[in-house]
């Protein structure tokens, strides 16, 4: 199943997405969130979608969500691709690499972004994401954590490097963090629907290519990432789990960071696509 949230921005309704069109889950559930995820919601869903109970709704025009509504952590994995953590100038690692952005920066797959102020470095990152479905805490063995897995999406691990890096004290989250920093969407997909282990990840800059690569080509996979997050921290349902993003990033010297105006376009094979135009923050700042 493919599951999204559409309408303006803290008025989300959730929808499943099928080939015949969308259906309303607003009877159904309030929201797609951790608690909707742990009691079993997806079967629910599944349930009511197979007996026709759910109304068609009207998807044109209507701006879409991320997802799931804001997660309690957003975790990623950092240099998860040999080639990535080459071009960042970095060994691959013998154990993942983990920083925290904070749950505020997810926002819609289409939504515009505002390049922070003062920034000079801010790039792009296409990336596979897990969506926790199930609480996970010191799990046995990578084979137990599918199960809690609710499904996958794609985001955009927007980076600002010079804060990331230059003035970070050590750590990444200063450059990961800014407004809006963390696209998610447009679906939720269930794992029954995609080969996780093997997907095509894209990305584009004003239409011209930059990254395209596999998932096959973690260093980490996912069974592997979400085992051993589980060693170290708790992963509650609705929790974002983004798992690395390979080559072709501004970072690497070899394509211009982002300026206002720009297009970026990510895009994971059936996750769906994102589009995102980059504006100068005090745009953005003055429209709230």
């Amino acid at each position: 199943m493919k599951l999204a949230r559409l309408g303006p921005v803290g008025q989300e309704q959730p929808v499943v997405v099928t080939d015949r069109g969308s259906y309303d889950l607003s009877g159904l559930v309030f929201d797609l969130t951790g608690d909707f995820l742990a009691s079993d919601g997806l079967q629910h869903v599944r349930a009511a979608l197979d007996a026709g109970e759910l109304p068609r709704v009207e998807t044109e025009g209507v701006r879409v969500g991320a997802p799931i509504a804001r997660p309690s952590a957003v975790i990623c994995i950092g240099m998860n691709y040999a080639a990535h953590a080459a071009e960042s100038g970095a060994s691959p690692p013998e154990q993942p690499v983990i920083f925290l952005k904070t749950p505020n920066t997810v926002a819609g797959p289409y939504d515009p972004v505002a390049i922070p102020r003062g920034s000079a470095k801010t790039d792009w990152e296409v990336e596979l994401a897990v969506v926790i479905g199930q609480r996970a805490s010191y799990l046995d063995s990578p084979a137990q954590s599918l199960s809690h897995i609710a499904g996958f999406t794609v985001c955009d691990d927007l980076s600002e490097r010079a804060f990331q890096l230059e003035v970070s004290g050590g750590q990444w989250s200063k450059g990961k963090s800014c407004a809006g920093f963390t696209p998610t969407g447009p679906y939720l997909v269930t794992p029954d629907e995609v080969d996780h282990a093997n997907l095509r990840l894209r990305s584009w800059v004003n239409g011209e290519p930059r990254q395209d690569s596999s998932t096959a080509d973690l260093i980490f996979g996912v069974e592997e990432i979400v085992f051993e997050l589980s060693q170290y921290l708790v992963l509650e349902p609705g929790d974002l789990v983004l798992t690395g993003t390979p080559e072709g990033v501004a970072l690497s010297g070899r394509f211009p960071y982002l300026k206002e105006g720009d297009v970026v376009e990510v895009e994971i094979d059936g996750l769906g696509r994102q589009r995102h135009v980059f504006t100068d923050w005090s745009a953005l700042e003055g429209a709230q």
